[in-house]
């Protein structure tokens, strides 16, 4: 079924992932609505531009990849990675943060790197009977 829909879960995927773009935009305000604080400086304003962009283009990434199969894979594996990363993260210090909107980050991403992992596994069995067909 995940292959079924696979298009549609990166489209979803990719559309909230892009919304981090918000954070290059107003990086204090996006800070303290997902965590409920927030850094002050140039330095951090820079660090936090940046990562905004790196997630934001992530979000794209899965966009391309549901139009584009070859690149499929490779794209859910970076997102998943890039999930997965921050999840272990957030989590990293406990509740602090779920209370906030990292906790229904870390919810969605986790659903999404379910999805994503599902359908790699998936497709690899699939791929693996080919191979073995031939």
């Amino acid at each position: 079924m995940i292959t079924r829909y696979i298009k549609a879960i990166m489209l979803a995927s990719g559309g909230l992932t892009t919304t981090m773009i918000y954070a290059a935009i107003a990086p204090s305000a996006a800070l303290e609505s997902q965590f409920g604080e927030s850094l002050n400086g140039p330095l951090a304003e820079l660090i936090v531009r940046n990562w905004a962009v790196l997630i934001t283009l992530v979000g794209l990434m899965l966009v391309y990849g549901a139009f584009d199969l070859p690149s499929r894979r490779v794209v859910l594996l970076v997102a998943a990675t890039s999930k997965i990363t921050f999840i272990g993260l957030v989590m990293s210090n406990g509740s602090r943060y779920l209370g906030y909107g990292a906790g229904i980050a870390i919810a969605i991403d986790a659903i999404m790197v379910v999805l994503f992992v599902s359908y790699l596994v998936t497709t690899r069995r699939h791929e693996s009977k080919q191979y073995s067909a031939v």
